[in-house]
């Protein structure tokens, strides 16, 4: 079985005293008990890695970026390099809806950035999923083929890739997808695709997150269907309280028995 994750995209919240104390509320709200069988993973903004990497330091939670660069260095002014957050980061998220449709980057950049950050020893969480219009068209699966399929072009292996299917019209909207719209992709289109990369094997190690509107209330609607293995979390994991909610759900209906 695939590994399982609970992830919290914090995106372009939190400065850097309101991460730190996030960050120690999560923490100790997830140390007694414990949760078994889950990988809890925080993305703070770039400014707030090094005092969150401190403030989780000796605990099981694991730091992840945004986003990176692909390139190791050079005259790229404001970018980030995978080289650069390998100090501080286990995961980078890639390829999220907002890079894509707010920022602008196509599938040959994520491309490149998905190969650097796994030549830096990132593990990457990449982000596909189609648009409204993509849906409504049909093409809500071969989309999201496609998308797998730029992305990991250039890498060769399985190991350490994670899988976020969002779609893009259920993200930050309040309206989540329907689970069952949900594995048609996930079981589906996003498990072949990664068959035909990697072999049945390999691929069925890969975790498979879902993301779009998460909370506490329909997390678990999502997390009892055995094509997903944990959520990638936007505004509930700005809440500690809610996220820790979500973390242990998983924890309880994905972890060991």
């Amino acid at each position: 079985m695939p590994p399982c994750l609970a992830v919290g995209n914090w995106k372009m919240n939190t400065g850097v005293a309101e991460a730190v104390a996030l960050a120690s509320s999560i923490r100790n709200g997830l140390e007694s008990p414990a949760p078994r069988g889950v990988e809890t993973v925080i993305c703070p903004p770039f400014i707030s890695l090094a005092p969150v990497m401190d403030a989780i330091s000796g605990s099981p939670i694991k730091l992840g970026a945004q986003n990176a660069y692909s390139r190791p260095s050079g005259a790229f002014t404001g970018e980030i390099s995978p080289q650069m957050l390998a100090d501080f980061c286990q995961y980078v998220i890639l390829g999220h809806s907002e890079r894509r449709h707010v920022m602008g980057e196509d599938e040959g950049l994520i491309a490149e950035k998905t190969v650097a950050a796994v030549a830096a020893g990132l593990q990457p969480i990449l982000c596909v999923g189609e648009t409204l219009e993509e849906r409504q068209r049909g093409d809500a699966g071969a989309v999201t083929r496609r998308q797998i399929r730029t992305a990991l072009a250039g890498v060769p292996t399985a190991g350490g890739l994670v899988i976020a299917y969002e779609p893009v019209w259920a993200i930050g909207t309040g309206v989540p997808a329907t689970p069952a719209a949900v594995v048609d992709i996930t079981a589906g289109a996003i498990r072949e695709e990664l068959a035909d990369r990697y072999g049945e094997t390999a691929s069925s190690q890969v975790p498979v997150l879902y993301g779009g509107s998460v909370n506490p209330q329909n997390v678990a609607d999502f997390l009892r269907e055995p094509s997903i293995q944990g959520a990638l979390v936007g505004g509930a994991s700005l809440n500690a309280g809610q996220f820790i909610q979500i973390v242990r759900l998983t924890a309880e209906i994905k972890g060991p028995a």
